[in-house]
């Protein structure tokens, strides 16, 4: 079960029954380790116009597939994620497991807290973000099933054509960007002069976030660093304008975030250079190198506006970034 799913399937019940659902199946299931034959005729008695076999057995592989439910022997019983669930019927518990085991639900939690999307929305962040997914574009089908588990969870609501995050989805993305990442942390080398590009002796300390996180964030910025154009992923980094430590409450807002490669991002939490309100690039006038790629990406763009897709980053937040800066 380690690979994560690409298709979410729906269950019966309705769109924001998904949850109830679910609970039953483990009940009856718990309950009376049931053959094959059995659970789809209990099926057949507890949903309105449920007849198809193999409309019931794709929900239920689904479920097996997630680690729900297991079958041995031609008997269904709990599986591992089952009886974890079963044991609290705790929502976290099953926000957990549901996130853990299928692609792209949290990354979309990430997009919808900058603002409501549109079913359309849903399927292009999905698909340009994790384009592993591999759906059928124009079929609507598989962004439903995604935002209905998550208004069955109680993270997304729906308000007419658009679907936005409710209280519990914000305290999710809060939290989940370094929850998601666990706890590794990495060393980069940096030099002990922060005014010049030199060799490197001291490490300094970088936090790992969770990789959907960090999947949306550059999917804003069509996979490219913001001031060097690099567009490498494993050359990337997502740099936080108000610092991690210093603002926990902007740690997942993805108007926050710049995607930088890694010199650019060094360089940057490093005081080298900013980017003011208005988008253009500000150089430490105490800045030395002799590299040809920090003077012609850096130094020799002073002044320079530089290009962001729109409301990607919140002005307000590099107005307080450059505040504690004495040379801007």
């Amino acid at each position: 079960m380690s690979e994560q799913l690409r298709s979410i399937v729906p269950m019966f019940g309705g769109a924001t029954s998904y949850v109830e659902t679910l609970d039953e199946i483990i009940e009856y299931i718990n309950a009376q380790q049931p053959t094959t034959d059995e659970l789809v005729g209990w099926h057949r008695g507890r949903f309105e116009r449920v007849s198809s076999r193999d409309s019931i057995l794709r929900r239920c592989d689904y479920l097996e597939d997630v680690g729900f439910l297991e079958v041995h022997a031609g008997e269904w019983d709990l599986g591992p994620e089952g009886q974890r669930y079963q044991a609290n019927r705790s929502t976290e518990t099953l926000f957990e497991i549901m996130c853990r085991r299928n692609l792209g639900l949290r990354s979309l939690l990430y997009a919808l807290s900058v603002g409501p999307m549109s079913i359309d929305d849903v399927g292009r962040q999905q698909l340009n973000t994790h384009p592993e997914l591999g759906w059928d574009p124009s079929n609507d089908d598989m962004a439903l099933q995604r935002v209905n588990w998550l208004r069955s969870l109680g993270v997304v609501q729906k308000d007419g054509d658009q679907y936005a995050l409710t209280a519990e989805g914000r305290q999710f993305t809060d939290n989940a960007v370094e929850e998601w990442a666990g706890s590794t942390m990495t060393e980069e080398s940096v030099t002990s002069d922060p005014m010049v590009a030199g060799t490197y002796e001291t490490t300094v300390e970088a936090r790992a976030i969770d990789p959907e996180f960090r999947a949306t964030a550059l999917y804003q910025f069509d996979q490219s660093c913001a001031v060097s154009d690099v567009d490498h992923p494993d050359l990337l980094d997502v740099a936080h304008i108000l610092p991690w430590s210093d603002y926990p409450e902007y740690r997942a807002d993805l108007q926050n975030v710049l995607p930088l490669s890694k010199i650019h991002h060094a360089a940057f939490d490093r005081k080298l250079f900013t980017i003011d309100a208005e988008f253009h690039l500000q150089v430490n006038p105490q800045f030395e190198t002799d590299s040809q790629l920090l003077r012609e990406t850096i130094c020799d763009r002073a002044g320079e506006q530089i290009s962001l897709p729109e409301d990607t980053v919140s002005p307000k937040h590099l107005e307080a970034h450059n505040a504690v800066l004495e040379w801007v």
